[in-house]
């Protein structure tokens, strides 16, 4: 990048003429990261489970920026290269990679079922492991590449009743890291946005326990849950060349949580 600082303008954090695959994108913290690249110029592939997609498809839409949904079962590595392979028959490139798409699944760790374990790290850590490597291929190939997971709070710290959620939290961190030492010279970057406690459906359990809400909100600085709104302008951060410089971070936006 010059040196000359008059070469940096607004542009930088424009994504026209780029695509981006985001998984989980169909609502929650996915639907607001998809909807954001679109406003930012980015086409949009997005993965879901379910087709339950027409709010999402009329939100992008609306952009003026094109969408493709895919149907697949991130657990199953088979229907990971068809998404890098549908994606490239449909729009021929990939310059983006969310993985968002993450599950969630509480009981105390005495009484955790291993199939449950199973589910969970399926989903936020061998997916998102998976789908990567085969997203870095074809960015490597092209030398150039923007890879975003999303991490948690519980990448940094314990938590409670959520064993397989919190070490499948701490491996996205550590594959963020992986994955930029090698790909770096490649001219792609790796990264990670760690939410606060954010009002969405997995959260909602716990926003309805009164006293663990106000437990909750009584840590955040910022006094408030946060909505999907408030993780968009990092995730076009992380997706634009504003960030070129940025890799293997793991970008906290908690309100304050962790500074608490």
């Amino acid at each position: 990048m010059s040196n000359d600082l008059n070469s940096f303008s607004m542009d930088f954090f424009q994504l026209s003429g780029k695509v981006a695959i985001v998984t989980g994108g169909n609502k929650g913290l996915g639907q607001g990261c998809a909807v954001a690249l679109a406003k930012a110029g980015a086409d949009l592939f997005i993965v879901t489970h379910g087709k339950e997609w027409n709010e999402t498809r009329e939100l992008i839409e609306e952009t003026g920026q094109k969408v493709q949904f895919h149907q697949a079962d991130l657990a199953d590595r088979t229907a990971v290269k068809g998404v890098v392979e549908a994606c490239l028959k449909t729009f021929g490139r990939i310059d983006i990679l969310v993985n968002n798409a993450g599950t969630i699944r509480r009981a105390p760790l005495l009484e955790y079922k291993e199939d449950d374990w199973d589910a969970v790290v399926d989903i936020n850590q061998n997916a998102v492991y998976f789908l990567s490597q085969e997203v870095a291929k074809v960015m490597v190939e092209q030398k150039s590449g923007k890879i975003i997971n999303i991490a948690s709070m519980l990448s940094f710290q314990g938590g409670k009743f959520v064993p397989p959620y919190t070490a499948s939290k701490h491996a996205v961190m550590g594959i963020t890291k992986a994955f930029a030492n090698e790909l770096a010279e490649h001219n792609v970057q790796i990264n990670a946005i760690a939410p606060g406690y954010v009002a969405t459906a997995n959260t909602l359990p716990i926003r309805s326990d009164e006293k663990r809400n106000q437990e909750i909100l009584g840590r955040i600085p910022a006094a408030r849950w946060a909505t999907p709104v408030d993780l968009m302008g990092a995730a076009v951060f992380l997706a634009s060349r504003a960030s070129d410089y940025m890799n293997g971070h793991i970008l906290a936006v908690d309100g304050g949580w962790l500074a608490r």
